[in-house]
């Protein structure tokens, strides 16, 4: 896995760095990021690849991340050498199981092609517009078990307004998404540290993603009175953008705290979230670390195991942009010269995927890296 940034869409270097991977490899495959800002870009990768027979995966984000910081130009294209097979699946369903029966297709004619068994892990790239993408998981491990580990990311508009941010060799659309199969021998790492703080509610009323009661009360009114209570902040209407980034609401699971970071909310109380909040979940008010406090870097490289120098693949999600503003570059920076990698690329994501340490399952996540090498 060998990705390589361009500071801008040159069309010469694009294409000598296309001959020199069709040569060095009989099949790989190419994982193109994109920034929202070159999403017109999308057919000249397509004719590019197309022209040299190479299978293309790619994904439209908010920004890409290098060891300088952020950037809105530009793209990073990743060789995928150990790749056991990959898919784009379009137009998922509505309902959680039968969208998760689509990709659980998809997966199965990939790996009867493949052929090959041994450890196996399922990176996922969602639409983040998709509104149920936590229970998907849930259903899909119904249905592959143990059978994969499983990662991956949201993509799309920091907006979070809907656009077509997911493509391939022939095709760009929204609603879906893609997957790759790969071996075990890439390490994959994914941690938000976030602690957590007293208060315990109940989220007694929701759809999806929107809140609408906690304890019984309108969300926004609890809110108001935890974030107060808790730390000493005079929440409004007004502020609600200023804070509720650095204050998000913890979903309590059976062995770990899944950030559920407020975005948005209604007249009538509701509080909409990145990720969907089960009705009658237990929740925590979490505050986001500063970033001298956090744990997050040492707990990817314990994950990530010994220092090498190969280049790390590295997905930042916007929400914990949000909440460390311009010290999220000294965190990238913090993570190369720790895992000893002589390069970082990426992307800023809206949602994270890891694998429960404990019993296998799929979780969502927000404000958390994920990394692979």
């Amino acid at each position: 896995m060998t990705p390589r940034h361009f500071p801008s869409f040159d069309p010469a270097a694009v294409a000598a760095w296309l001959d020199e991977l069709a040569a060095r490899h009989p099949r790989p495959l190419v994982c193109a990021l994109l920034p929202e800002a070159e999403q017109a870009r999308v057919g000249d990768l397509q004719g590019g690849c197309n022209e040299r027979g190479l299978d293309l995966l790619g994904a439209i984000f908010p920004a890409l991340l290098t060891e300088q910081g952020f950037t809105t130009h530009g793209l990073t294209l990743v060789s995928i050498e150990n790749s056991l097979g990959h898919f784009l699946v379009p137009d998922l369903a509505a309902q959680p199981a039968d969208a998760a029966e689509q990709i659980v297709s998809a997966v199965t004619r990939v790996c009867q092609a493949d052929g090959r068994s041994g450890p196996r892990q399922l990176f996922l790239v969602f639409d983040s517009m998709l509104p149920s993408i936590a229970s998907i998981l849930v259903k899909l491990f119904d249905r592959l078990k143990h059978d994969f580990t499983y990662a991956g990311v949201n993509a799309g508009s920091e907006t979070f307004q809907p656009m077509p941010c997911l493509f391939d060799n022939q095709r760009l659309l929204g609603n879906g998404v893609i997957g790759m199969i790969l071996d075990g021998a890439t390490r994959i790492a994914v941690e938000h540290s976030y602690p957590v703080a007293k208060s315990l509610m109940r989220a007694s009323s929701t759809a999806g993603n929107r809140i609408d009661k906690i304890d019984g009360r309108p969300a926004m009114t609890v809110y108001q009175q935890v974030i107060a209570a808790d730390f000493g902040i005079e929440l409004t209407p007004g502020n609600f953008y200023d804070y509720a980034v650095h204050y998000p609401f913890g979903l309590v699971g059976s062995l770990e705290i899944l950030v559920r970071i407020p975005v948005a909310f209604n007249e009538d109380g509701s509080i909409f979230c990145v990720g969907e909040v089960p009705a009658n979940s237990m929740l925590r008010l979490l505050k986001a670390p500063a970033l001298e406090n956090s744990a997050c870097i040492r707990t990817v490289l314990r994950q990530l195991g010994p220092a090498s120098s190969a280049p790390l693949l590295t997905f930042y999600c916007a929400g914990r942009r949000l909440h460390f503003g311009e010290e999220a570059a000294s965190e990238l920076r913090e993570l190369q010269a720790d895992s000893g990698a002589t390069a970082i690329h990426g992307a800023l994501s809206l949602g994270e995927i890891s694998t429960d340490s404990h019993i296998g399952i799929p979780e969502f996540h927000n404000a958390a890296l994920v990394c692979l090498r």
